[in-house]
């Protein structure tokens, strides 16, 4: 099984040109997906030292948030959808460094959506992982959930999720019944497929009110936009 948490950056080799697409609304997803779909589904690295540059021709993306699990204020002025893999290292990284922060800086003003996106072809506890999720969340806890799995502590697997279940107060019996008849596997595959419908092959990608980045970029990149958008310096 794959480790949860990457290696340090400077320890990692350079990622591919077709890897390397980090805000993608400079050329709107058009120009990116043709560079994103060279390969199959993989997990996008972060490019450092990048800067946000808007062009006039910027390109927003309705991307729907379903009714998948939220936090922050439904009316808040930002709104992130994350497209999401729990066995995705570059995802745990990015969770570990930057969300969190988010949060926090920029508190009341963001909403943020959680979307499943298992790379089933690489990542096979990916998407047993995503319905555990769901199945802690019947228990008002999929945030919890979602911050221990990305914890790596136990890593993942079923023997894990029940750990994680008692760990957090759950009704065990509850939560594994439910994970057991795979209770959310439809939920998981729509996410999967919608994803792909609009282009997603790769995570993380995020979406800032319809802007995307792809890619475990750092809390500057974020910041760099969020504080952009607020400012009303981004066309609409």
């Amino acid at each position: 099984m794959n480790n949860v948490f990457p290696p340090p950056l400077k320890s990692r080799p350079k990622p591919y040109l077709w890897l390397v697409i980090p805000v993608v609304f400079f050329l709107g997803l058009g120009s990116g997906w043709l560079i994103w779909g060279q390969g199959a589904a993989v997990a996008a690295a972060p490019t450092p030292d990048l800067q946000v540059n808007v062009k006039p021709d910027v390109k927003r993306y309705a991307v729907q948030t379903d009714d998948d699990p939220s936090m922050g204020p439904e009316n808040a002025p930002i709104t992130i959808i994350e497209f999401s893999d729990y066995q995705c290292p570059f995802c745990a990284q990015w969770y570990a460094e930057v969300l969190t922060r988010l949060m926090t800086d920029y508190e009341g003003k963001i909403r943020f959506v959680y979307r499943d996106f298992p790379l089933y072809s690489i990542h096979p506890q990916a998407q047993s992982a995503a319905e555990a999720a769901n199945c802690a969340g019947e228990q008002a806890a999929y945030w919890p959930f979602h911050n221990a799995l990305f914890s790596g502590k136990y890593n993942l697997g079923s023997d894990a999720y029940t750990r994680y279940a008692e760990e957090l107060g759950l009704n065990v019996a509850q939560f594994s019944q439910c994970v057991s008849e795979r209770r959310y596997k439809d939920e998981v595959d729509d996410d999967f497929k919608y994803a792909t419908s609009v282009g997603v092959n790769s995570t993380p990608i995020f979406f800032i009110n319809g802007l995307a980045i792809v890619g475990a970029q750092p809390y500057e990149v974020f910041q760099q936009v969020i504080d952009k958008e607020l400012a009303g310096e981004i066309p609409k």
